[in-house]
Formats: structure tokens, C-alpha cells, sequence
């Protein structure tokens, strides 16, 4: 037993460093998910040379563009380009039923209404409960950031005898904790270098100071902004690289 992580991208909403919108890639004994799904996600995998049909499932933390924008073009790709047949499951948190149609409407008028080829079920999950989807346990945790009135998650998955947890986007709160317990590994955005208004998403200074309250096997870096990628290299902790793979 065992899983597979690859990040197909690692970036922010903005490219900084030509990096492409968070999407993480899981082999499992179940198949394979994906994490997030950003604007750029479909270019991304099918660039890191990922067959979008091998894809069963999509779990996605927040209802940011760079976070589930991307998932419009994956199911139009599934139904017109690829003619996927395998089933697919979508699953995200409470608002995700009413905000895609509104997203994929907004991109291409009335696909909301498509009929796919193949079997498709989008499920909102209940947020402090683990949720049984695609043969995962996943358990979304509320965490800090803007997002209208949908609620922000980090996600901890249980799969393959191992816990896979990752914050989403979220400045520092104890619901992290709660996410990243025990896990072998531990997903954590860090934005800034350093300890300005931050706009609700994490920095180095106080994920640096929380280090020794995260009981996690091992810590990633994503999600990092101009200034923090231009220092990451000399802090001495792991981060993530589009295309970089881990196994556990």
C-alpha cells in the first residue's frame, strides 16, 4: 500500500514563476484523484502528458478561480474531446453544486444544461465530518480565507494507509491542527516571507513558528508568492516544484 503524489502545479492565482494553478495528482489503490483544479489545470496535465480520463475523482478545498476555475474545461474535454466514458465524481464544499453551473455558464453559455457521456456526480461535502467518496475518507476542516459565502477548507484524506492533509488557502488557524494530525503528509501554503497584512493567506514566519505543534511526518511548501520563492531555496524546509513527485 501506498500513494503517489505529483504536483501537476504548485503556483498562485497570479503564475509567479511560471508556476501553473494548484493541482496535485494521487495514484492510490483506489486509482487516481486529483486535488484542486485551477484555471491553467487542464493545460498543466495534459502537459505533464496525464490522461484526463484516468482521472476518477477531483477534490477541490475553495471556490477560487486558481483553486476549481479549470473544471468547466475538464468536463468539456471529458465530453467532447476525449469522450470519456470512465465515471467521474467532483467534490467540494457546501456551494459547489450552485457556484459550477454559474462558473461554466459564464465560460460557455448554457453548458450548464449538457448531458455527459459519461457518468457524473458532483457532491458537496459536509465540512467536520469525514466524508466516504471514490473509496477515499476525506475529511474537509474550515480555515480562513475570503470566499463569499462558501466555506474555505483544508482537506485531510485518508487513503491507502496513509493521511494526506493540505491547507488549501488559509492564514494560520488551530483548524490546521486539527487537519495535518498524524499525517505522513502535510500540504501547507506559505504566500509571503514575511509578517504583513496579508490578505488571509499564510507566511514563513508563523508557519516556521508553528513547526513543532504540526504532527506531520513530513511538510511541503506550495502555493508561495514573488518574495517567498525568491527566499525558499535558503530556508531549509521542502517545497513543492511543478512536476515534483513524492512517494509514501
Amino acid at each position: 500500500m501506498g500513494i503517489r503524489l505529483r504536483f501537476i502545479g504548485c503556483g498562485d492565482a497570479f503564475g509567479s514563476g511560471g508556476r501553473f494553478n494548484t493541482c496535485f495528482l494521487v495514484d492510490d489503490d483506489h486509482g487516481r484523484f486529483l486535488i484542486d483544479f485551477g484555471v491553467t489545470s487542464l493545460v498543466a496535465l495534459k502537459k505533464a502528458g496525464i490522461d484526463p480520463n484516468s482521472i476518477d475523482a477531483i477534490f477541490v478545498t475553495h471556490l477560487h478561480g486558481d483553486h476549481f476555475g479549470g473544471l468547466p474545461f475538464f468536463l468539456m474535454d471529458g465530453g467532447y474531446c476525449s469522450r470519456r466514458k470512465a465515471p467521474l465524481t467532483i467534490a467540494g464544499p457546501p456551494g459547489i453544486k450552485a457556484r459550477l453551473p454559474i462558473l461554466a455558464d459564464a465560460l460557455f453559455p448554457d453548458s450548464h444544461t449538457t448531458e455527459w457521456r459519461f457518468d457524473f456526480e458532483l457532491v458537496e461535502m459536509a465540512v467536520g465530518q469525514v466524508n466516504e467518496i471514490a473509496g477515499r475518507r476525506v475529511t474537509p476542516v474550515e480555515v480562513d480565507h475570503p470566499v463569499g459565502d462558501t466555506p474555505p477548507t483544508a482537506l485531510r484524506i485518508e487513503t491507502s494507509g496513509k493521511v494526506l492533509a493540505y491547507t488549501g488557502d488559509t492564514q494560520w488557524t488551530d483548524a490546521i491542527l486539527q487537519a495535518s494530525r498524524d499525517s505522513d503528509l502535510f500540504i501547507c501554503e506559505c504566500y509571503y516571507d514575511d509578517l504583513r497584512d496579508n490578505g488571509k493567506h499564510m507566511n514563513w514566519p508563523t508557519v516556521s513558528a508553528n513547526m513543532d505543534r504540526l504532527a506531520t511526518r513530513r511538510l511541503v511548501l506550495t502555493h508561495m508568492g514573488p518574495t517567498m520563492l525568491a527566499k525558499v531555496g535558503g530556508l531549509g524546509v521542502e517545497y513543492a516544484e511543478d512536476d515534483k513527485v513524492i512517494e509514501l
